[in-house]
């Protein structure tokens, strides 16, 4: 018997909802990973992009353990300098941009190569309960 290797035009890709209010941001991430990546599936290949989409609303009131919310420090990369590199806390980050804070645990969760980046894309993170996609008529994901 072969071993079975699933073709990216082969799969019927689904739509979910994930609810983040009141949820800890790592689980909620790692929902969300696995479901973009395809883990969930019996027909995963790992060379190959076989996940769904998934939404994640309700982003700005995630949760986060302990006292993370002031003394985790998120960075960024920009360019090659001394004193180049901006850090900002939770706190910050969540009052700037409240959507980052899932979208940056995921992309930590999925590879670190080209097949991540495009797996990437099918995460859809807003702040509020509202989100655009209801023509494609996304399941509800629970979390346990």
């Amino acid at each position: 018997m072969k071993t079975f290797s699933a073709k990216a035009q082969d799969v019927k890709r689904q739509w979910w909802v994930i609810d983040a209010k009141d949820k800890v941001l790592g689980q909620v991430a790692v929902a969300a990973a696995n479901l973009i990546r395809g883990k969930t599936r019996p027909t995963f290949t790992p060379h190959v992009d076989t996940g769904d989409f998934v939404v994640v609303i309700n982003a700005d009131k995630v949760v986060l353990t302990g006292k993370k919310e002031q003394q985790k420090i998120y960075t960024s990369k920009r360019g090659g300098y001394i004193g180049n590199q901006k850090v900002e806390n939770v706190e910050k980050l969540r009052a700037r941009k409240p959507e980052e804070l899932v979208r940056r645990a995921v992309k930590g969760m999925v590879p670190h190569n080209r097949l991540g980046n495009a797996i990437v894309t099918k995460l859809k993170v807003y702040a509020g309960a509202e989100h655009p996609h209801a023509t494609q008529n996304p399941q509800p994901f629970s979390l346990a």
